[in-house]
């Protein structure tokens, strides 16, 4: 079982197994290729990654199209040259002239012990009080958490995606993974559109992904057959597949969420009660 959650599951959004550790630059499209599926296989935003290959709001590819997959570099600011440092003549000397009388005014003695840095302090102006300190903010306070049998978050809202047997297996790469029995309902955790189904993408078998909003995507893979279509509007709970086996032979729905591109826990998002 550890084999197949690690091995079976967790995708590295490489195209092959090589060893090669460094992120690839660019990303050649294929066949069956979609916006959705290519961010998806490198941990991207869709959004950012049409924005950065100027894909019109279609998300249309062609064939052998090359995408980059990072932002395009910032171009150097200009180099600007320094106007000439000013030449100061040296200053000649003063003409002597006769000074004004002037009478001397008799202020407040200092008293001896004053030290320069008191009576600095009472000719520069007060500094600024120390502005009140605030509680910082947890990042915790922005976690979504999981309410009731059905749990809002992000404006979704969530249901679990299958009957499960027993604990969820969290798996490493942010997805988790629920067992259950050959061909049980797997069904839309949230309201949303199809935007894939097929198993194009290594590592994930049959897989469904839906849209929900602009920000957040589910997945579902491993699934023995596919009930829904690409483009397809789903209510949370339809039963959009039914549930299949892992490369191991073991009969599990693999869900994940993502936000803007990146896997999330997906735990936070549906409800402890079921």
């Amino acid at each position: 079982m550890c084999c197949f959650t690690i091995g079976g599951c967790a995708s590295s959004g490489r195209l092959d197994d090589s060893p090669t550790t460094y992120a690839p630059e660019i990303y050649v499209v294929r066949p069956h290729d979609t916006l959705y599926t290519i961010a998806w296989q490198h941990n991207l935003d869709y959004r950012e990654l049409a924005k950065w290959n100027n894909i019109g709001p279609d998300f249309r590819l062609a064939i052998g199209q090359v995408l980059v997959l990072h932002p395009p570099a910032r171009p150097a600011a200009p180099l600007t040259a320094l106007p000439p440092a000013p030449v100061v003549a040296a200053p000649s000397a003063p003409a002597q002239t006769a000074q004004p009388a002037v009478t001397p005014r008799v202020g407040k003695p200092i008293p001896l012990d004053d030290t320069p840095s008191a009576a600095m302090s009472a000719t520069e102006p007060a500094s600024a009080a120390a502005p009140a300190a605030t509680a910082p903010v947890s990042a915790a306070s922005h976690e979504p958490h999981s309410v009731a049998a059905v749990s809002t978050v992000g404006g979704v809202k969530w249901v679990w995606p299958t009957d499960r047997m027993s604990a969820p297996r969290p798996v490493p790469g942010g997805g988790v993974l629920l067992l259950g029995r050959l061909g049980q309902d797997v069904r839309a955790a949230g309201s949303g559109r199809v935007v894939y189904t097929g198993s194009g993408l290594r590592g994930y078998g049959n897989l469904i992904i839906i849209k929900h909003g602009d920000s957040l995507l589910s997945s579902y893979a491993h699934n023995r057959e596919l009930l829904v279509h690409e483009g397809q509007d789903v209510a949370m709970g339809q039963v959009i597949a039914h549930m299949g086996t892992g490369p191991h032979q073991v009969c599990a729905l693999y869900f994940e969420i993502r936000v803007n591109g990146k896997p999330t826990d997906p735990l936070r998002y549906l409800s402890a009660d079921r």
